[in-house]
């Protein structure tokens, strides 16, 4: 009975201890970790405790994220069901549905989705469990704000190559980012999918995996071809047609598609 006792409060002791270190840290470590912060994201917190919830939300949301937030593992597979998210934040201890369990739910359905543990659990069994299952990464509490915003851009930095079969995104001044799937043809602007055939989706991708920098009409005309000769039918202006057609869908977006005279064309912010 009395180690039950001093069990328990040794627990209560370490979670308090746990809240006080992430205020320090939020207080402290918030300019310190607007620096790594990446290009907007839409990220789902799920967390149960509504002082660390919150605070996440708050500095998440400071340092240019969009940002959801659930209280349990049940919410939370209700919110990844009806909305699309770049990455989640995990806690593991949850109610009504565990957060290995949301994981491994997750896996099963989001496969690509990024994870990344955000838990008190630091033994070494429970981050092998945790990474076996399918998590990203795994961060302990109490953690340092800062540390929590560079694995966060680490980790949606490694999720859009194409390598990781995710998304390429570009910034833009405007709240609209773009982003293209980097394995099918789709493509969005802030929340609003683009209708793009296949050959607009292969020249877009292109341009924005080499965005600021020039992209020749061969090598658009190469990653158009499904096999040697394939492009040879294409008519001599069909390149400008379909440039055009993109230059017309991004049309408010902050982005514009130049044509550099003799030498190809380049994605660019107009805000430059």
């Amino acid at each position: 009975m009395w180690q039950a006792w001093r069990s328990a409060r040794t627990w209560s002791a370490q979670l308090a201890a746990t809240r006080l270190v992430f205020l320090f840290a939020l207080f402290m470590s918030a300019k310190t970790a607007l620096r790594y912060a990446c290009s907007m994201s839409s990220l789902l917190i799920i967390e149960d405790d509504e002082l660390l919830r919150d605070g996440l939300d708050a500095q998440l949301a400071q340092a240019g994220h969009s940002v959801t937030a659930a209280a349990d593992g049940e919410a939370a597979q209700a919110l990844l069901e009806s909305q699309r998210f770049d990455g989640v934040v995990l806690d593991l201890g949850l109610p009504k549905i565990s957060g290995m369990v949301v994981l491994q739910w997750i896996r099963k359905r989001l496969p690509a989705l990024p994870v990344l543990i955000l838990t008190a659990r630091d033994g070494i069994d429970d981050r092998v469990q945790g990474l076996n299952a399918g998590a990203d990464d795994y961060l302990t509490k109490p953690f340092n704000m800062a540390e929590l915003q560079a694995r966060l851009a680490a980790m949606l930095r490694r999720a859009r190559l194409p390598a990781f079969g995710g998304t390429l995104e570009v910034a833009s001044h405007s709240a609209r980012h773009l982003r293209v799937d980097a394995t099918l043809p789709q493509a969005w602007l802030g929340d609003e999918a683009l209708e793009l055939t296949q050959r607009e989706w292969a020249l877009l991708s292109l341009l924005v995996t080499h965005a600021g920098r020039v992209v020749s009409r061969e090598e658009v005309l190469e990653s158009w071809q499904s096999e040697p000769g394939d492009s040879a039918g294409l008519a001599s202006n069909a390149l400008e047609v379909y440039i055009h057609r993109l230059r017309r869908k991004l049309v408010d977006s902050g982005l514009n598609i130049r044509n550099v005279r003799g030498l190809g064309y380049m994605l660019e912010n107009t805000a430059n």
